[in-house]
């Protein structure tokens, strides 16, 4: 169903991220992201404070319980200026928090959100492995149980926040049923004996953001931390397409950011004596940028209004996350190319929403697998990529 969105409320919520993003993050995003400086977690709980980590939870775990509009507004106004604060409000809305919120029992519920949502604590995902990336469905973590217990083994490549979370949801194979059905989630907290990090990964973009393995060397957890057994892979996955929304609208806010400063810049850089915007082929340029950012606001924007308490049109949302990921790509593309030489430098920071832009494309399902699943979803039948 479509959910009634409060235009106002969402408009002075957007108001106070947007100031927060301009006073307190943007005067550090450069640095941090020089330094690939982690997220303070000083500032993570002044999120928390703000309210903005449980936008989009329930009330009775402390969060504000408002429409996911709500918390997708939040997300894209700090992104403009630093993505690393907004991936906590992304992590804590649209990520494996949801997953607990929607999917997990009320045990869990109240003993993971309400921390997560004070920003006391933090929930990463750990599904893709060196041999799992695209191909979900082959990795090879194990969690099998054990009476009232759950062991589990192996590894996890590419976890955004890994080494930094306190929790990691894992998706991992619990009994010998080939592909998805074997398939299911345990919650792991980070300070379990036999659980281990590699090296933080130095990433092109993403500086901000931790991105490490993750390794499980007989990791014995509570049998109560099983969030989904075997055979309800669609549902996991089902609740990952929140996941994609929340990763759509930060491509969303890098293209948008590119673009005002773009528009900024072509209308005060003069050249043969007349300001860049005067010229055809700039005006070209800007126009293209126009479109490719609103036709990927309104694809989140229908993806993100057409469920309530259930899961997203998955369609809807490959279409969405696609869209808006080779945008913002091609978006600041055309932003460096329209401030000439001033783009290729790190002093307008386009460069570093152009390396972010990538990273936003390679998570979460890449734009090549979004297409096949917008043919898959489209056709209402599944390809098999092994054959």
């Amino acid at each position: 169903m479509t959910q009634v969105i409060d235009a106002d409320e969402q408009r002075a919520l957007k108001e106070v991220a947007a100031k927060v993003a301009l006073e307190r993050y943007a005067p550090h995003a450069e640095e941090w992201d020089r330094s690939r400086t982690a997220f303070p977690h000083d500032e993570r709980r002044y999120l928390g404070e703000l309210g903005f980590l449980g936008i989009a939870l329930p009330e009775r775990y402390g969060g504000g319980g408002a429409p996911l509009q709500h918390a997708l507004t939040v997300i894209e106004e700090l992104a403009k200026e630093c993505r690393p604060a907004a991936f906590q409000v992304f992590e804590s809305n649209t990520g494996p928090a949801q997953v607990v919120a929607r999917l997990g029992t009320e045990e869990q519920r109240e003993r993971f959100l309400p921390p997560i949502i004070r920003g006391d604590a933090t929930l990463a995902v750990a599904i893709s492995e060196p041999d799992a990336g695209s191909a979900a469905t082959d990795l090879k973590t194990k969690a099998v149980p054990e009476g009232d217990k759950v062991r589990i083994t192996g590894g996890k490549r590419w976890i955004s926040n890994g080494s930094e979370a306190d929790h990691y949801l894992v998706y991992a194979r619990m009994n010998d049923e080939p592909g998805s059905k074997g398939i299911g989630a345990v919650l792991v907290e980070a300070d379990r004996p036999g659980v281990s990090f590699g090296q933080r990964e130095k990433l092109m973009g993403f500086r901000g953001i931790p991105s490490a393995d993750v390794l499980f060397d007989d990791v014995v957890v509570p049998a109560g931390n099983v969030v989904l057994g075997p055979g309800r892979f669609r549902e996991l996955f089902g609740a990952f397409s929140i996941e994609r929304l929340g990763n759509a609208t930060m491509s969303l806010a890098i293209g948008q950011a590119a673009l005002d400063r773009t528009v900024r810049y072509v209308q005060e850089r003069t050249q043969f004596g007349k300001p860049l915007v005067e010229f055809q082929s700039v005006q070209m340029s800007l126009a293209d940028m126009v479109l490719q950012v609103d036709a990927a606001r309104l694809l989140i924007r229908r993806a993100a209004a057409d469920f309530g308490d259930g899961l997203p049109n998955s369609l809807e949302v490959s279409l969405a996350k696609c869209t808006a990921n080779e945008m913002a790509k091609k978006v600041t593309d055309l932003a460096m190319q329209l401030h000439g030489g001033n783009g290729y430098t790190e002093e307008f920071g386009l460069e570093r929403l152009h390396r972010d832009s990538h990273g936003w494309a390679l998570a979460g399902g890449t734009p090549a697998m979004q297409r096949i699943r917008i043919v898959s979803e489209l056709l209402g039948r599944s390809f098999d990529q092994r054959r």
